[in-house]
């Protein structure tokens, strides 16, 4: 095996240790994962399933889903763990399927720049989740400013149940639809920035709206919802 896949092998397995010391399942079940390779449960990057359990039909009825080909048929992509999110108890909420830790606040005013709501223009929006750090917003992780960022649309987008809108988020276990202060609070109706521009309108960046589960382009002058995340530390 080479030195890279040995290095790989581990940190596998760290992450696999720590999720099944929280009590989750089906994070990692896969210990002889190496670069490149296609097999096993679990590997980076691969798509998570949306939520979806039921069908409808054209004129939105719900119909039984066996054999339509719907994704509530399907269900493709990777299964939720369960618990889906651990709150850490620290102001920050771990998503124990893609491993990033969210601000536990979705409406934090303590952020540099932003309003009241937490919310900023897109320009301001970026420094104001990278200036972000222990001490604020409820943080006691230890974190320091620089560890936590703007996330990217497909970051934000990964957090949808689309079997639900308001908000189209799950709960803590990942079986049902999130309330407020289930796992995350002071969620807003708003759409919340994320760091990626439009390729096609470069004066505009994606944004995700909660209540709906709608990625949409905003001008960059908008105002709108900062949501800080960053990696696991």
């Amino acid at each position: 095996m080479s030195k890279s896949a040995i290095v790989i092998t581990a940190v596998v397995a760290l992450v696999s240790s720590v999720a099944w010391a929280q009590g989750a399942r089906g994070v990692v079940d896969h210990d002889t994962f190496e670069s490149g390779g296609t097999s096993g449960e679990w590997a980076p990057a691969r798509v998570g399933a949306t939520g979806r359990k039921t069908c409808l039909d054209i004129h939105g009825v719900i119909i039984p889903c066996a054999g339509t080909h719907q994704d509530g048929d399907l269900q493709a992509g990777v299964l939720w763990p369960e618990p889906r999110f651990v709150d850490n108890t620290d102001g920050t909420v771990t998503d124990m399927l893609t491993g990033l830790v969210w601000l536990k606040d979705m409406s934090c005013a303590d952020l540099a720049d932003t309003d009241v709501d937490g919310k900023a223009e897109w320009a301001a929006a970026l420094p104001a989740a990278a200036s972000l750090a222990d001490g604020t917003c409820g943080l006691s992780d230890g974190s320091v400013v620089g560890d936590w960022r703007l996330p990217t649309r497909f970051e934000l987008v990964s957090l949808l149940d689309l079997e639900y809108q308001g908000p189209a988020l799950p709960n803590a276990m990942g079986t049902a639809q999130a309330t407020e202060g289930d796992v995350f609070s002071g969620m807003q109706s708003d759409s919340y920035w994320s760091s990626t521009s439009d390729a096609g309108t470069t004066d505009s960046a994606w944004a995700v709206g909660f209540s709906t589960g709608v990625t949409f382009s905003y001008p960059k002058t908008d105002i709108k919802a900062v949501w800080p995340v960053r990696n696991g530390l």
